[in-house]
């Protein structure tokens, strides 16, 4: 009988040692790394062509003790090395493991190299050469405290590599880890999609078992061909059997497996590596949005496994909590009844999927630990999908350099918040934070109250009050939009990470909140107008109510919602102040302020701006509010157009951008710079006893009090009467002024 040795991944060991019995093989012993057993050769090559869990096949040639690299060394001479290859032979050796006197791997393996070439030299005077890459026959030394034991390499190359897949996609699963993943899944051979297939690797793989097809009947190479003790009869009987029932059950399978990716360019890779697995007829691929991918009309239920993209393959990690969430509430929705394993680099990520999962197991992906968890989609619920919110524009302090003020939960009477967090009914996720629970309680006890005494409806529920949990959570309606501020570099980013995924937990839990209404984003300190950049085109929208104004807020397509919530007492206080006045908005972007001003009985309104898509949007708004009469959209460059016109007005409205460098600008505008300039242009088009509403959210921004007054303003300060509740602990939001002309 030969002894061997079958390593494979962490994780795996397990499914392969059933799988080992069954092919027959007894006296199987899970130990690390692998799978021990004693068996015939015939058997080994058996594992070689029809293992999907095994990395290599390695055949013992001897067992010693090691103190030290002469005993090392020593050891390795008595093997008969020439039974095994000849000298025109290259070879190879593979080395692991250390103990007090190996340290070194390279060390380990260049002593069985002296070892293997000396015993060659004093029996032919010839020595074999080593080829590291390509080599004819390979040897495997593993070293374990004081024992070391010398392998053959059946394999070869390791047995991932089954010879289908010749191109992959970014960070692709290995075969072995794929039908790992599948068998883990509990399919049972009912319909299979993979919504994000990338390559194909998940697909291919259970195709391939539900053929039953060898995965190393691909392979056009082994190891044991260059050895001398090879038996050519024995292994192509055992190959011609397994290609002749792959053949015949391909014409006997009822599965049916769908693969779909957002890349055509991935779709058309996964179905050539199809084609050259043999299994390319069973399925059947599409390019699609896996937020949009549906089950097949015909079927009523079936399994979805994935392994979705996660960390910098979407660009960063709070795309992926987007991703996860979408997906969770559209599988819940699309896929009623269906079964669902995902994989994911860790659990806290897959809880973004809202979803209780029936089991878990634990893998690695190379160095990485990942997870599988396996999910059963409740019966179809009746709930009418709703958009997803973009968030606000304005940026709060840094809460990663600033100190926070008192913590203590403030006790008294019970605000709607509190009353949904004890009766709500899904369990308390594992992923939960009490200290920003109960911050986040303590802050809606307040604004809940205010809100509805002052008839607002989109407001800033919570802004980095915490300093560990750097986020800002705004409530438009019904819906809750949280955004992620990039921590410093120094900040480790698992913590980052670990407690953003707090916080989503937390509020779905304490608000009991439905997915299709949580949008997360990624908030970076933005430069000029790059804050308006298009993200999307999914065009939808939601009119909110403030004021006397109706305002549509954009749901996808932007970063920003198209209304700064901390602008909404300076909005009000504009229609209060607009009554029989011609009214300019300067960087109007979706004309909000015009609109207050429109419905405060202003004579006339101008809007201007350089984008063509906002002031789009500001007509909308106007529309949507029945306002028609003298009002006029400019598209142009705003200080440009402030040195040609000749209109005067009675109020204006002048609301920059910190800094832009706008190609559609003549110069670069930095407004502590350049907002002397600015407001001289605008007094010239301002009427006398005119007044001017001057903001700007610059931390640090400095007024240029004498050269204002030497225009002939008078100056008020309206900073932090502008600055509304929900903003009150971020004072330094924006900053405000009112300056009036005189004679």
């Amino acid at each position: 009988m030969l002894s061997y040795f079958i390593p494979t991944a962490k994780g795996l060991a397990p499914l392969l040692e059933v799988e080992l019995k069954e092919m027959g093989i007894e006296n199987t012993k899970q130990m690390n790394g692998g799978v021990t057993f004693d068996g015939t050769l015939e058997q080994g090559y058996k594992v070689c062509l029809w293992s999907r869990f095994a990395s290599r096949v390695l055949l013992k040639l001897n067992e010693f003790k090691v103190l030290d690299s002469l005993d090392l060394y020593m050891g390795c001479s008595t093997i008969p090395w020439e039974e095994h290859f000849d000298v025109d032979k290259t070879f190879s050796i593979d080395f692991s493991g250390s103990n007090d006197e190996i340290r070194n791997t390279q060390f380990g393996a260049l002593k069985i190299k002296d070892a293997i070439v000396d015993r060659f030299r004093k029996k032919f005077d010839q020595r074999p050469s080593v080829e590291k890459r390509d080599a004819d026959i390979r040897f495997n030394g593993r070293l374990w405290k004081d024992k070391a034991t010398i392998y053959l390499d059946l394999s070869g190359s390791p047995l991932h590599l089954r010879g289908y897949r010749t191109i992959a996609g970014e960070a692709p699963l290995r075969e072995t880890l794929a039908a790992g993943i599948v068998k883990r899944s509990g399919w049972q051979g009912e319909a299979l999609l993979d919504p994000m297939c990338g390559s194909g690797t998940l697909i291919i793989e259970a195709a391939m078992m539900a053929l039953n097809i060898a995965p190393g009947s691909l392979r056009q190479t082994f190891g044991f061909e260059s050895w001398k003790k090879h038996d050519d009869e024995c292994w192509k009987t055992l190959k011609t059997s397994a290609q002749v029932y792959g053949k015949r059950a391909i014409n006997q399978c009822d599965t049916r497996f769908y693969a779909s990716d957002l890349s055509r360019e991935m779709i058309e890779i996964a179905r050539k590596n199809a084609q050259r697995a043999g299994v390319a007829e069973l399925i059947e691929f599409s390019v699609t949005d896996a937020k949009k991918v549906m089950p097949p009309e015909e079927l009523e239920t079936g399994m979805i496994i994935s392994n979705p993209p996660y960390g910098e393959r979407l660009g960063g990690f709070s795309d992926t909590i987007t991703l996860y969430t979408e997906l969770g509430h559209h599988f819940k929705d699309a896929f009623a009844g269906w079964n669902l394993a995902m994989f994911a680099m860790d659990t806290e990520l897959l809880s973004c999927l809202g979803m209780r999962a029936a089991k878990s197991f634990k893998f690695f992906n190379g160095p990485i630990e990942c997870v599988l968890k396996n999910y059963r989609i409740s019966a179809k619920r009746n709930v009418e999908q709703k958009p997803v919110l973009e968030t606000p524009t304005n940026e709060p302090l840094n809460p990663w350099t600033m100190g926070r003020g008192d913590d203590q939960f403030e006790m008294g009477q019970e605000s709607e918040s509190e009353i949904v967090f004890k009766e709500a009914k899904q369990i308390k996720p594992a992923i939960y934070s009490e200290a920003f629970a109960n911050r986040l309680t303590k802050n809606l006890k307040r604004l809940e109250k205010w809100a509805k005494r002052e008839n607002v409806e989109c407001y800033r529920m919570y802004d980095a009050d915490l300093p560990e949990y750097n986020v800002a959570i705004d409530r438009y309606g019904d819906y809750i939009i949280i955004q992620e501020y990039r921590a410093p570099k120094e900040i480790d980013a698992g913590k980052v990470r670990r407690r953003f995924l707090d916080v989503v937990s937390t509020v779905r839990y304490m608000l009991d909140l439905n997915d299709d209404k949580l949008v997360i984003k990624v908030r970076e300190r933005q430069k000029g107008r790059k804050q308006y950049e298009k993200l999307d085109s999914k065009k939808q929208s939601l009119v909110v109510h403030e004021g006397q104004a109706k305002l549509i807020v954009n749901l996808q397509d932007y970063l920003d919602t198209g209304l700064f919530l901390d602008h909404r007492p300076t909005r009000l206080r504009i229609a209060k102040m607009a009554k029989d006045k011609d009214f300019l908005n300067l960087f109007c972007y979706t004309a909000t302020a015009s609109v207050h001003a429109a419905l405060g009985g202003a004579r006339s309104t101008t809007s201007v701006d350089m984008s063509k898509t906002y002031l789009a949007w500001g007509e909308d708004n106007f529309a949507e509010n029945g306002i028609k009469g003298n009002h006029e959209f400019i598209q142009q460059d705003c200080i440009k157009w402030l040195q040609h016109a000749h209109e005067t007005f009675d109020l204006i409205f002048i609301d920059p951008p910190t800094f832009s460098n706008s190609k559609r600008m003549k110069d670069v505008f930095d407004v502590q710079d350049d907002h002397v300039e600015l407001l001289t242009s605008a007094s010239e088009r301002l009427n006398l006893e005119g007044e001017i509403i001057f903001s700007n959210n610059k931390r640090g921004f400095k007024l240029d009090v004498e050269a204002i007054k030497a225009l002939g303003f008078y100056i008020k300060d309206i900073s932090q009467a502008s600055i509304p509740e929900d903003f009150k602990r971020n004072s330094k939001i924006h900053q405000c002024w009112i300056l009036t002309k005189h004679n």
